[in-house]
């Protein structure tokens, strides 16, 4: 068992008209073995009762309410800001709402980054909920050329993850000021590939802690998904972060896509699934048009980075 002195962990969970989940999620924190970790919760401009209902289990100091929806990613960086901005954390976990914690699970975490100092970001293992089947094993690959991605469902060795998942992923605050925060043009999916590949790039190491259990509903926050069918809600946002993904670390971007996004939404027509092959061509479009404006806006006058981080924060 780790202890803990100081509240050195900031949790950030965030909530959007699933509060039953989020409740539970909580519960699950609070029988953590590390009982000092903070708990910052994000509401992302819900319009049910969730906020009233949160008010009721979150103190007012570690509750963040967002007027409108502003997306997956942006909710995780108000949150992270929220908890560093309020508070003097060494690492920040970003915890899915859909998730139930094992109670030594961040425990684990916390000694592989407090061992190695060269660890940016460490992961949880992800089960099915309510079995012991994996659901991932903390990250994946991605092939930038064949415009494929796959998580991992066993332990493999470190160097062969290309990201982390950040559905259970904790994260050292010096690596956050050092890389910035999450990137909003991901409205919400391939946050944390993007996150994983700045991280690499900035020199630091990404692991997967064996002994963090985390168990994950998956797919709450966009409708029913299942493995044959998708939701319209899903189709359309994963595949404009699909877009902005590949645009960003793909040398010829197009490749990936006609070979990935492109024969993904050939299958979606031969199966004639056409809500879902429309919010393809919807998320896509969306992506090409905010990244030719993100590209605009790099030949112009240089401007101070909307994502920056400060932190007088030692490297713990």
């Amino acid at each position: 068992m780790t202890e803990l002195h100081s509240p050195t962990v900031t949790v950030v969970v965030i909530n959007y008209n699933q509060t039953d989940l989020t409740l539970a999620c909580l519960a699950s924190l609070s029988a953590l073995h590390t009982p000092l970790a903070r708990v910052v919760v994000v509401d992302n401009g819900s319009f049910d009762d969730s906020v009233a209902r949160l008010q009721g289990h979150v103190p007012a100091a570690d509750l963040l309410v967002l007027p409108v929806n502003v997306g997956f990613t942006a909710a995780n960086n108000a949150g992270c800001r929220f908890a560093l901005q309020t508070g003097e954390p060494a690492y920040v976990w970003f915890l899915n709402n859909d998730t139930l914690v094992d109670p030594g699970a961040l425990d684990a975490l916390v000694n592989i980054l407090r061992a190695r100092p060269q660890v940016g970001a460490a992961a949880s293992v992800l089960y099915d909920m309510g079995t012991d089947r994996v659901q991932a094993y903390g990250g994946g690959w991605i092939d930038l050329w064949a415009g494929r991605a796959q998580m991992f469902t066993a332990p493999v060795p470190e160097e062969r993850f290309d990201f982390v998942a950040g559905t259970s992923l904790l994260v050292r605050v010096t690596a956050i000021a050092q890389v910035g925060l999450l990137d909003e043009r991901f409205f919400m999916y391939w946050e944390d590939a993007d996150f994983s590949f700045r991280l690499r790039r900035a020199g630091w190491t990404l692991t997967v802690a064996p002994e963090s259990t985390v168990w994950h509903l998956g797919g709450a926050s966009t409708g029913v998904n299942t493995v044959k069918r998708k939701s319209v809600t899903f189709e359309r946002y994963f595949s404009q972060s699909t877009v902005v993904f590949y645009r960003k670390h793909s040398r010829i971007p197009a490749v990936p896509l006609l070979r990935g996004l492109g024969w993904y939404f050939v299958k979606r027509l031969i199966k004639r699934e056409w809500p879902q092959a429309r919010a393809i061509v919807q998320g896509t479009l969306h992506a090409l048009r905010v990244t030719a404006a993100h590209r605009a806006t790099l030949v112009g006058p240089a401007a101070p980075s909307s994502t920056a981080v400060t932190s007088g924060h030692a490297p713990n």
